[in-house]
Order: structure tokens, then C-alpha cells, then sequence
């Protein structure tokens, strides 16, 4: 799995002009999966997000969770995270998952997510347009294959 997290002040995600996904404060995590991942690396990643500390304290700091600060998430799957450009001008994206099974996972991944933290998302394999005020600018990747 590869995220890439963007704490945000806002974002949302529109798909033939019509909103279907918005949060205020947050995170946008875009997220992609791969033929390779497992239930533990979902969980690994979904305890991450949820613990992660990139939120000031009263001195200023980042100690705050997404829980504490009362935030939400915005999660859209993007498979191009998967893409190859090793060779030539063109990506490859064979590195991505099987999209049947990766739609299954990104379900099973917000659902995960929403048990602690109210979660918005995009559609599995929709062409969307996706708003952000990044905070900060603060953006983190994660992929399991270096956990």
C-alpha cells in the first residue's frame, strides 16, 4: 500500500461537478494499493494515520492526532502512486493492483479509518477533481514495503 497524507485546512472531492466528498480540517489521504498487500498492512497503515502526531499542541509543537484535534478525513484511491517511470517517457502502472481486489481494500480501508475519525471519500475508479488547502504545507508518504 502507498499513501501519501497532506494535512489540510480543507478539501474536496467533485465528480461531474457535483461534490460527493468534503472535510474541513484533516487529512486528504491518497492511497493505492498493490497485488501484494494484506489485511496487515491495511491495518498497520490505518494505525498510523489515526496515532499520527503532525497537529500543534498549545506550544506550538506537533503532538496532536487527527482524534484530538477533532479532524476528518478525505480519502481518495489514486493507482497512479503505483506508477514506474524507469523507462522512457510513459509510466507503467503494473505495479498497481488488481482493480477488483483493490476496490475491495479501499472499502475495507475507509471503513477501518471511520471507527475512529469520521472519514469522507472519492469513487473507486471515478475521474475526479480534488480541492485542498494544504496546512502547513505537511505531507507524509507511507508505503508498506518499507514498514
Amino acid at each position: 500500500m502507498r499513501v501519501v497524507l497532506q494535512r489540510v485546512r480543507s478539501a474536496q472531492v467533485t465528480i461531474e461537478r457535483q461534490v460527493v466528498g468534503a472535510i474541513k480540517r484533516g487529512y486528504l489521504v491518497l492511497v493505492a494499493f498493490s497485488d501484494a498487500d494484506q489485511q496487515a498492512d491495511l491495518d498497520y497503515l490505518v494505525h498510523k494515520i489515526i496515532k499520527l502526531r503532525v497537529f500543534e499542541d498549545e506550544q506550538g509543537k506537533m503532538n496532536c492526532s487527527l482524534e484530538q484535534v477533532g479532524g476528518a478525513i478525505l480519502s481518495v484511491s489514486q493507482f497512479t502512486l503505483y506508477a514506474d517511470t524507469k523507462k522512457g517517457n510513459r509510466p507503467s502502472f503494473q505495479g498497481a493492483g488488481d482493480p477488483a481486489r483493490s476496490k475491495m481494500l479501499y472499502r475495507k480501508f475507509n471503513q477501518a479509518l471511520a471507527q475512529s475519525v469520521p472519514v469522507e471519500t472519492g469513487e473507486f475508479g471515478a475521474d475526479m477533481q480534488v480541492e485542498l488547502v494544504n496546512d502547513g504545507p505537511v505531507t507524509i508518504l507511507f508505503d508498506t514495503e518499507n514498514k
